[in-house]
């Protein structure tokens, strides 16, 4: 190797292993180092307005000792149920399946000695749901009244809830937060400790729970002028995880 090159080397060499202590005082320094003072609190905010749209699903049901048949009675059913739908007003893009399906019906009998005995096929099922948004709330008893008249006997819940719910959440974050400072400032009060910046937010929003009200409504007589049904209000609730540092 070249007189240079062997002198080059050397002397870095030698300037690594000079650096390698000081690196390594650094490490242990910043290990060291104090953990910073936190305090981590949890708010809650609510907020409740009326609903202004309801999900729905309505479903026809029908049997019958063949497919077709089975098919046939269903599929009469429910284009009259969708054609009334939409002379009340409601909108294509309100209108969805959200199940269909066709289903062997079996009977399973025993001898007379209680001993069970090969399925026998007996029918057909055929099931078609429909999931239907209603904007126009005051329309909603005589919709279902009148889809029960026209074949629906087989319905989920009802869901009550907002279009645009962004008002109603953006008040419950707001209260989260406040409720969260509010905590904050009682421990560090009680602590003796001054409060300071945000260190961490983190947010759970939860939208309101479909409420179970249809299937009390299918029970009663579909000859009744409308259905009744209350929307009350939805609530949003939202949960804010705040880490705040504290001041020394």
């Amino acid at each position: 190797m070249p007189l240079r090159k062997t002198r080059d080397f050397a002397f870095s060499t030698l300037l690594a292993a000079a650096l390698l202590p000081l690196a390594a005082a650094g490490a242990l320094a910043q290990e060291a180092k104090p953990r910073e003072a936190v305090v981590m609190v949890t708010g809650e905010g609510h907020s409740s307005i009326a609903p202004d749209m309801a999900i729905v699903t309505l479903a026809v049901v029908k049997q019958s000792k063949t497919a077709r048949d089975a098919l046939d009675e269903n599929s009469k059913a429910m284009g009259a149920v969708l054609a009334t739908l939409k002379d009340a007003g409601i909108a294509e893009r309100d209108l969805q399946t959200s199940r269909f399906s066709i289903q062997p019906q079996y009977n399973y009998p025993n001898n007379n000695k209680g001993q069970p005995q090969p399925p026998e096929l007996v029918g057909y099922q055929a099931t078609n749901s429909l999931s239907v948004r209603i904007r126009d709330l005051s329309k909603l008893g005589s919709i279902i009244d009148q889809s029960v008249t026209l074949g629906i006997n087989q319905g989920g819940d009802i869901q009550f809830t907002n279009d645009k719910p962004e008002e109603a959440l953006t008040a419950a974050r707001k209260d989260a937060v406040a409720d969260a400072l509010a905590k904050a400032k009682t421990l560090t009060d009680a602590a003796g400790v001054k409060l300071g910046r945000v260190i961490e937010i983190s947010e759970n929003s939860i939208r309101p729970a479909p409420q179970p009200v249809f299937r009390a409504a299918m029970m009663k007589d579909a000859a009744a002028p409308a259905v009744p049904v209350q929307g009350g209000e939805n609530t949003y609730d939202v949960t804010v995880n705040v880490t705040y540092a504290i001041d020394q």
